[in-house]
């Protein structure tokens, strides 16, 4: 627990990339490889058909759902004690839009839940065929990934924010904090194109290039708490500080009292 007791200190900064490192495995498993081993687009029973068969898999990606989400939460509040003395109300915001993120993913589940129990037949739905309840299920799909469009617009917030902190704290190098903020438009840029455009080329060349920058920035940042943490800098006394005033050389009062022994003598 002392670990978690001082925000500056390094072992503070290694639990954070340790957290920041685990949202990058458990994400990469349920967001990524699950979905795409099971999802078919375009078809809803053959979809639920692969679920039905790998229900293990499906299982294993809602427990990698709840680590990552559980992840978020602590990542979130380290990150902002983290950087308050840079900016509180930046830091507070960054912390907020990423909370915000999570709330939207946990919502998530529960049309994932719906679509499993409409397409298992465990839904008390007797009126409904079972072709009925597959395009049901799969409107239920949808919905949930329509979800992601939402909260990648709260995630590119956090990291707008986040990348600034990083930039100007200088704590940390500067690039991962630019390549946080230039990359993090990707998510937007994402939302964007799925919602309005789908089919423009060239917003999937630039989300794509966009993307890729803030996962190196994002994996580089986890990886620098983990193993450097932040850089340490010698300590400015506050201004007016009265315990350091009359011992600074060249100061007012060491002067005075040289030019008076000097006289005396």
């Amino acid at each position: 627990m002392r670990a978690f007791e001082d925000p500056s200190s390094p072992a503070y900064a290694r639990w954070t990339g340790a957290f920041y490192l685990l949202i990058a495995v458990a994400g990469g498993f349920s967001i990524l490889y699950v979905p795409g081993a099971l999802n078919v687009e375009g078809d809803p029973t053959a979809t639920f058909a692969n679920i039905a068969r790998q229900r293990g898999l499906f299982h294993a990606g809602l427990v990698g759902d709840v680590v990552m989400m559980t992840a978020e939460v602590l990542v979130s509040v380290m990150l902002f004690f983290m950087f308050r003395p840079v900016n509180a109300t930046l830091s507070l915001a960054a912390s907020y839009a990423r909370l915000m993120m999570v709330a939207v993913m946990a919502a998530m589940l529960f049309f994932h839940a719906g679509a499993l129990a409409l397409a298992d037949g465990t839904a008390p739905l007797g009126s409904f065929s079972m072709a009925q309840r597959l395009e049901l299920a799969g409107l239920m799909r949808q919905v949930h990934d329509a979800g992601v469009w939402i909260w990648q617009i709260f995630f590119c917030l956090h990291l707008l924010l986040l990348g600034t902190l990083v930039a100007c704290s200088g704590l940390y190098p500067r690039l991962i904090g630019i390549g946080l903020i230039v990359g993090g438009t990707g998510y937007l840029v994402d939302s964007v194109q799925m919602f309005a455009f789908p089919d423009t080329t060239a917003l999937e060349a630039l989300k794509i290039g966009l993307l890729l920058i803030v996962t190196l920035a994002e994996i580089g940042f986890a990886l620098w708490l983990l193993v450097r943490g932040p850089c340490t800098a010698a300590p400015i006394a506050p201004k007016g500080d009265p315990s350091t005033q009359g011992a600074m050389a060249g100061g007012p009062f060491s002067a005075e009292t040289k030019t008076t022994d000097l006289i005396l003598s």
